[in-house]
């Protein structure tokens, strides 16, 4: 053994000696926490989170408004035309309505077209109408797997085919594209979207 080895380990000795008279240990290194495993990712975990985000958004906006003003649509500038807000979730929801199934392989319900039921009146029906689109939708993003997700299906809009991870995608970027609006029409009304609110 070397001198220089010898002094370390006499010195350490000596530093044990002296933490065990004070009472005092050594310091000990804290463990890390354990941390909860994370479930391993899958198209339709990813999809259905999507799904979610969104839909948290537009019911909130959907809720936030009065039913008073859900006949409200903007009438200065360039909006000649536009739906009103209630039209906007009835249009969303009857969306979700026409894609949904074909993601399952089931028969969409008839929604009366792109702008949903007339029958369609309260705020009530109106968003439970809407609630209901997306808890269709979150058993159809937990059908898309990695087997499925490019296989062709009919396209709800008009001929031809598409595939369940293109109509996945495209619902969720079409219900933010509407989001978008009726934040708009929140606003003018002198209300901050849910989202927004800090």
């Amino acid at each position: 053994m070397t001198k220089a080895v010898l002094h370390g380990f006499v010195l350490l000795m000596m530093s044990a000696a002296v933490l065990a008279q004070s009472g005092n240990s050594a310091p000990q290194m804290a463990a890390p926490a354990p941390q909860a495993a994370e479930a391993p990712r899958t198209v339709a975990s990813v999809m259905d989170r999507a799904l979610s985000g969104v839909e948290k958004e537009f019911v909130s906006a959907a809720e936030a408004m009065p039913e008073d003003k859900y006949s409200f649509a903007p009438t200065a500038g360039e909006f000649k035309g536009v739906r009103t807000f209630a039209q906007q979730i009835k249009h969303v929801a009857a969306v979700n309505y026409m894609v949904f199934p074909l993601i399952l392989g089931e028969k969409a319900p008839d929604t009366g077209g792109e702008n949903g039921p007339d029958s369609l009146k309260t705020k009530a029906e109106i968003v439970n109408y809407l609630k209901d689109s997306f808890v269709l939708g979150h058993r159809a993003m937990a059908a898309i797997t990695e087997q499925n997700l490019v296989e062709p299906v009919p396209s709800p809009f008009g001929g031809g085919t598409t595939t369940r991870l293109g109509m996945g995608t495209l619902i969720v970027s079409h219900c933010f594209d509407h989001y978008g609006q009726m934040a708009v029409y929140l606003r003018m009304n002198g209300i901050v979207p849910p989202a927004s609110r800090q």
